[in-house]
């Protein structure tokens, strides 16, 4: 039979059905997941005026995704309201913005300053081979599969789970982990204008050791220092006591960004109060982000075309810079030397598995959120490739400008590159611009450096927010619709993502920084990704997954993608997954540990967008009558009771006199049951809808 498709149920998105004609219902597919003897009649042909999107096959593209056109929570009223969402969605001026987005997204601060690093720490050109290896088997697969999927169904990457309502909760937990990175990456972006506008100087101020910020312990790294400096540990070493007052020392470059940009305190516990310059900085930053996001994806993709290409640009100049410097030809060679030895280590793996998703930004639901602004049949295939590769050779690229510097560095000290070399911040802020301070005109090359480190975390930056914002424009359609709407909550947002990155620009601030940059960065990215693998590939199928790709591109997925989809990427998350258990690490911060507090405190934000995914699964499988169906499971079934035939009898009147008790209503009320009204079956509720279609038709046989 045909019902009305006007008819959804706001609550449960079911059809309102008052019996049953043949045991058919047309209650939407969650039916036959729980009751799979009951035959589900799917609506074939959906009707809609004036569609704007030609490519689009709005009808298959819906019947396809397997639901009945609601995700089971957003309350729409019927299918042409969500089907005008959809053709009233954005979409990019042509494929160069997206693929500018892209890679600006992909390519963020990560590639400049925690590969290189990871690079050189795990066996030099030999990590580039367990890094080509996850490229191949996560990190392309996941990227190709989020692209597909958001382009297909065009929706952000919560309302894309209508594909399986009870999995919504993956797309809560991508948009968290979206704006947990997006606080913190804002501060980081701070920090860099603070140094982008101390730049702007004939003298750089990191390079005296006779401003209000420095300390005694400040020494300037002239080669005749260094090489006191050794002269007096070697004698330090043959000592049975020894001065820290000697021994300890910081360079100029350290002590400007702990005591002038951070004013760092020794631990988290002295957390300190905000520092106003750096307030500033994050204030100017979430401006910006404001005034690119105004319109959303409108503005960001004219804004790309700086934020993309002008890195590449700093990237290409600095490193022809950096390679006529004296020493630089060390530093290269120390960062491409193979260790082949280190791939015996299975730490190596698991850095080289964890980076992937730094790199690629994968599974935290911007691919998905970008991707669905694009044209329903771009050779989002292609796309994958291209910007996958780029985002990799980026990452090599940079560490070839990185090395080289820091090798002319360790000439200028006279010591080792693995006593200058560095990761995340510490490279940015501390080791680099004392190496810009050593090269003429030093403070024109500081310059250049920190605009490309902003405009690089701008470009993810933008991303990153636009795919929180998406989302929850997609859920609250209004938002999206009415202008002023629109520009009011992305405002609010901005201001109010801004006052929760104040306590990161504390006195104690970085410490917190590092804390949810270590949580977030880790399990909660790779359970979404193992996760998701599953849903889409076991539980929606591969087969229909691939179905739609062939919709858009007018070919199927190669086995390659069926290989890794199915079981390779699943499997090698998995064991990322248990590696990283088992060589869990406690954060630290300049081998500073944390408290006990602040660990939990670690392990509640890493726990926060995992939690979701079981909680809501639980959530809707109560409200479409999973709670009905575990009561009834839990019942006794006829054939309980004594074994002997003469107690039978004894059995079967206490439970009649207990069905009399409950049927009394006063009786019904004070036990709190509804068993009274058990009899009168008027229409499906959200809760009860399928056990009572079954009970009816039970009923109906029986009378017969």
């Amino acid at each position: 039979m045909m019902r009305d498709t006007k008819a959804v149920d706001s609550e449960s998105g079911f059809l309102p059905v008052s019996g049953m004609e043949d045991g058919v219902v047309d209650g939407g597919e969650n039916v036959q997941y729980l009751f799979p003897g009951v035959q589900v009649v799917e609506v074939k042909e959906l009707h809609v005026t004036n569609p704007q999107r030609k490519d689009y096959d709005v009808s298959s593209s819906f019947s396809s995704m397997g639901s009945d056109g609601s995700d089971g929570s957003d309350g729409s009223a019927d299918f042409n309201a969500k089907l005008e969402e959809c053709q009233e969605r954005a979409a990019w001026g042509g494929k160069l913005e997206f693929m500018l987005t892209m890679i600006g997204y992909a390519v963020g601060l990560g590639n400049v300053w925690r590969f290189p690093y990871l690079c050189y720490k795990n066996g030099g050109g030999a990590f580039l081979l367990p890094y080509c290896i996850m490229l191949a088997v996560v990190g392309l697969p996941l990227f190709y599969m989020e692209l597909a999927l958001g382009q297909y169904a065009s929706l952000g990457p919560i309302t894309i789970w209508r594909l399986n309502p009870l999995m919504k909760g993956l797309g809560y937990s991508m948009v968290i982990v979206s704006w947990l990175i997006g606080l913190y990456y804002n501060v980081v972006i701070a920090h860099v204008l603070y140094y982008l506008y101390s730049s702007f100087t004939s003298v750089l101020p990191w390079t005296t050791c006779d401003n209000d910020w420095n300390t005694k312990h400040c020494l300037i790294p002239t080669d005749s220092q260094y090489m006191r400096n050794e002269t007096i540990n070697a004698t330090l070493e043959n000592t049975t006591t020894s001065s820290p007052q000697l021994n300890f020392t910081r360079t100029p470059s350290e002590e400007y960004y702990r005591f002038n940009v951070l004013s760092q305190n020794d631990s988290i516990d002295e957390f300190g109060t905000i520092q106003w310059h750096l307030a500033l900085s994050l204030f100017i930053a979430w401006l910006l982000v404001f005034l690119v996001l105004m319109k959303g994806i409108k503005s960001l993709g004219k804004v790309v075309y700086f934020t993309a290409i002008f890195p590449y640009i700093m990237l290409t100049v600095l490193f022809i810079r950096g390679v006529t410097l004296p020493g630089a030809g060390t530093g290269i060679a120390y960062y491409l030397k193979p260790d082949f030895e280190r791939l015996l280590d299975p730490r190596v793996w698991s850095d080289a598995a964890t980076q992937i998703f730094y790199s690629l930004s994968a599974c935290s639901g911007g691919l998905i959120a970008m991707a669905s602004y694009n044209k329903f049949n771009n050779n989002c295939y292609r796309d994958s490739l291209i910007v996958c590769f780029i985002n990799c050779g980026t990452s090599i690229f940079a560490g070839l400008v990185i090395f080289s510097v820091l090798g002319f560095m360790a000439l200028e000290k006279g010591v080792g590159i693995e006593d200058v070399a560095d990761d995340g911040p510490g490279l940015a802020f501390v080791v680099y611009p004392e190496a810009l301070s050593r090269m003429p005109v030093s403070p024109m090359w500081a310059v250049f450096f920190f605009i490309m480190m902003a405009t690089l975390g701008f470009g993810s930056e933008f991303s990153i927010i636009e795919c929180v914002l998406s989302a929850i424009g997609d859920e609250f359609p209004i938002l999206r619709k009415e202008r002023k709407y629109n520009i009011a909550f992305r405002a609010i947002f901005c201001s109010v993502a801004f006052l929760l990155g104040l306590p990161m620009i504390c006195n104690g601030g970085i410490f917190l920084l590092n804390l949810v940059d270590y949580s977030v960065g880790g399990f909660p990215l790779l359970v979404v990704g193992l996760v998701e693998l599953i849903t889409i590939n076991w539980v929606y199928g591969y087969s229909k997954f691939a179905d739609n790709i062939n919709m858009m591109l007018g070919h199927q997925p190669g086995k390659y993608w069926y290989i890794c989809w199915r079981y390779g990427s699943a499997l090698v998350i998995a064991i990322t997954i248990i590696m990283n258990i088992a060589m869990y690490k406690e954060p630290d911060l300049d081998d500073v540990l944390y408290p006990e507090w602040a660990k939990s405190l670690g392990w509640l934000i890493a726990m926060f967008p995992i939690v979701v995914i079981p909680a809501w699964f639980l959530y809707k499988y109560c409200r479409i009558g999973g709670f009905e169906l575990m009561k009834d499971g839990v019942k006794p079934l006829p054939t309980w009771g004594p074994i002997s035939k003469s107690k039978q009898r004894q059995y079967a009147d206490v439970e009649i006199n207990v069905d009399k008790r409950l049927s009394n209503p006063a009786f019904a009320r004070l036990m709190g049951s509804n068993m009274s009204n058990a009899t009168t079956v008027t229409e499906c509720s959200p809760a009860s809808s399928t056990l009572n279609l079954i009970r009816s038709k039970n009923l109906s046989e029986s009378d017969v």
